[in-house]
């Protein structure tokens, strides 16, 4: 298969198209918010019939598109199928059918087959849903949170959604693969308790408050709050993975986080480590895994972007990220891997 992405900072939809094959079997768009209606049946006008989804977000091949559009494009020995599960907020599983109908007529199996979604929120509840047929017949999936809470699907913008994708590889494998650049700092553990769900707050922590047990280990004002969670979020611990849980706000004397905390959850204080080594050794995985590699796609989070740029990094690593291929991705606000719901993470998919 072949992996192709257009791209203009200036947001010309016709300019970033260029740069793609004559036949596309699947399209991804990536926009910015301001234009994202218009870029949406724009690319459906120039590519009637092809499967799509999009999301507003920034992109990257070797370089980051931050306020343009970006359109990745897979041809050459692909088949795909996009759609969308609608109130993601309240009941996704509604239309499960969907999802059911479009992995029967792909024919798919876990070795050639992977789901990629762009979801506007809820996450836990949608990745939930949809693994729930993936899950049977162990499909990975690959995915992230867009902004504005706006996705689309086949030229048609939805809100509280869930756009998705299936993507059938005729010429080889394809491997999800995920990446955490944290370890636990020492020996804490907390019990999560006052949780609001909703909101993804914390309330307390082994029974006091959340905001000041953060300080009072890493001893940080409460402004420094909101940027140390680069360096040091939350983790919770799912069976041998580790759910990295990233702090948005203080709410008072509560935590507000980009993933749902619950009372009588288990968390631990994370620390962050050699990232440099860790996405080298990243890269030599795939690499003892796949020896001829047709495309990487890759979802990276907003914090992990801005933790790289502050340490001038951004650039090198997607230079590294280029050795493995034909690499590009989307810089989310959480990100998705099978059924889990991380933050501060970057997860992909490798396609032989």
């Amino acid at each position: 298969m072949k992996q192709s992405f257009g791209m203009s900072q200036q947001g010309d939809l016709k300019e970033a198209v260029r740069a793609l094959g004559q036949k596309p079997q699947f399209l991804m768009l990536m926009s910015n918010g301001e234009q994202f209606e218009t870029h949406v049946a724009q690319l459906e006008e120039l590519y009637p019939n092809v499967p799509s989804i999009g999301c507003i977000g920034m992109c990257y091949d070797t370089r980051v598109v931050e306020k343009g559009v970006g359109v990745v494009a897979f041809s050459d020995g692909v088949s795909a199928t996009a759609n969308v599960l609608e109130e993601a907020s309240t009941m996704p599983v509604k239309y499960i059918a969907r999802l059911q109908q479009d992995l029967s007529s792909i024919g798919g199996s876990n070795k050639d087959t992977v789901c990629i979604d762009f979801c506007s929120g809820n996450d836990a509840c949608v990745l939930t849903t949809i693994y729930s047929v993936l899950g049977r017949k162990g499909i990975s999936l690959v995915g992230g949170t867009g902004d504005a809470g706006k996705v689309s699907a086949n030229g048609k913008v939805y809100e509280d959604a869930a756009a998705y994708a299936l993507i059938k590889n005729h010429h080889g494998r394809v491997k999800a693969y995920k990446e955490n650049i944290y370890h636990k700092l020492g020996d804490y553990r907390f019990i999560a308790s006052k949780t609001d769900r909703a909101n993804y707050v914390i309330g307390e922590l082994n029974g006091k408050p959340a905001k000041q047990v953060y300080q009072n280990i890493l001893h940080v004002s409460e402004q420094q709050i909101q940027t140390q969670t680069f360096k040091n979020p939350f983790g919770k611990i799912n069976g041998n993975e580790m759910c990295i849980i990233s702090i948005k706000e203080v709410k008072g004397n509560a935590l507000a986080c980009f993933r749902q905390v619950n009372d009588s959850d288990v968390l631990v204080m994370l620390e962050l480590g050699d990232f440099k080594e860790v996405v080298r050794d990243t890269i030599r995985t795939i690499k003892q895994d796949f020896s001829k590699i047709s495309a990487v796609f890759s979802v990276n989070c907003l914090f992990r972007y801005l933790l790289f740029n502050d340490n001038n990094y951004m650039q090198n690593y997607l230079q590294d990220m280029s050795h493995l291929g034909n690499h590009v991705g989307l810089v989310g606000y959480g990100e998705h891997y099978n059924n889990q719901f991380v933050n501060q993470s970057m997860s992909c998919v490798v396609f032989e």
